[in-house]
């Protein structure tokens, strides 16, 4: 393995020379530093990392915090994008990820005593299950950088998706489309995403002069197909059934098709449906979905920038909202009608 001594006797110095010149010391000319480094990578010198943390009182490394209560996991399209982009731009401003657990050696310890004891710089909460759990609480609200995802708290930068006008886009494609019985499956009640789609859906119904029945709002957890199944059911029985029916998510989406086909009905010539994410399978399906389609990587991306712009510049950071655009994905599973003003 290469050390600073072999850089410093292959260039003639010393190795506190050395050191100075790759930590971009002043007090070492430019000349030095660049025929130092230079040298250095042709030897294929990389800094011991436990070294540079015992020196620095730096780990350089990012703690994430991922609970996803619907059991994808990892598998999730959403969180896997959003995932990526963390990881992408962190390693490209020269930090790792790691992710937070509350267990070690069979010892309990909450999510802030596990971030301690792995030194971790900042944290970024990808997902968790409840927010308001205390061990979450108090991630976010001691002395530790952190940023939230779809989630916004005081204390910390959040950065999400711009679900209000992701929802207002899909309600007034569907409107174009001839649609004045719109119903609406959310996901669970208390999510931060939740709350902000459904508010846009009803303001958007508002605005658009539309009369929104309480039995056309409906709730099924996202991702979870046998709820979304049963709750179209329900809607394709009632008296006065819409003729467009939207969904917490693209997959939960899959859930309702099952039921439409199983009735005997076909999309979209006797029923509309849409879903939200904007994933790969959404336009595998036939017809192709009509979603809105997230920006996963670039949420993942500014949610790392913001982070380790927090951890390198705290005194001059601010708690911001970061919100991301997405896009209408006009698809096929939504067809025109003549509407019955």
């Amino acid at each position: 393995m290469v050390s600073l001594k072999t850089i410093a006797e292959k260039c003639g110095v010393s190795t506190a020379t050395v050191s100075k010149a790759l930590n971009d010391q002043k007090d070492i000319s430019e000349e030095t530093k660049k025929r130092i480094k230079e040298t250095a990578e042709t030897l294929g010198y990389f800094p011991n990392a436990a070294a540079r943390a015992l020196k620095t009182n730096r780990s350089y490394n990012i703690g994430v915090l991922f609970e996803e209560e619907a059991g994808s996991g990892l598998t999730h399209e959403y969180f896997s994008g959003v995932l990526n982009g963390l990881k992408v731009q962190a390693e490209k401003q020269g930090y790792d990820i790691t992710f937070i657990n509350t267990c070690f050696e069979n010892r309990k310890m909450s999510y802030y005593e596990h971030c301690k004891y792995r030194n971790f710089e900042g944290v970024a909460i990808v997902c968790a299950n409840d927010f308001n759990d205390p061990g979450v609480m108090e991630l976010m609200n001691r002395d530790l950088p952190v940023v939230t995802i779809d989630y916004v708290h005081h204390n910390c930068t959040a950065v999400s998706s711009n679900n209000i006008q992701g929802m207002e886009d899909l309600v007034k494609y569907i409107y174009e489309q001839g649609h004045r019985k719109i119903a609406y499956i959310h996901g669970q009640n208390g999510s931060y995403v939740t709350k902000e789609r459904l508010a846009s859906f009803l303001r958007t119904m508002d605005e658009l002069g539309l009369t929104v029945p309480e039995t056309y709002i409906r709730t099924a957890a996202y991702l979870e197909t046998k709820e979304a199944a049963r709750q179209t059911k329900e809607l394709l029985n009632l008296q006065e059934p819409p003729t467009c029916i939207i969904y917490p998510d693209d997959t939960a989406l899959i859930g309702g098709r099952n039921v439409i086909i199983e009735m005997g009905l076909r999309i979209p010539k006797d029923i509309s449906v849409a879903g939200y994410d904007g994933t790969r399978m959404s336009q595998l399906l036939h017809p192709k979905l009509t979603t809105i389609r997230q920006n996963t990587e670039l949420i993942g991306m500014e949610a790392a920038k913001r982070l380790i712009n927090t951890i390198e510049k705290p005194r001059t950071t601010l708690v911001e909202r970061v919100v991301i655009e997405g896009s209408l994905v006009p698809g096929q599973s939504v067809g025109k009608i003549i509407p019955k003003e």
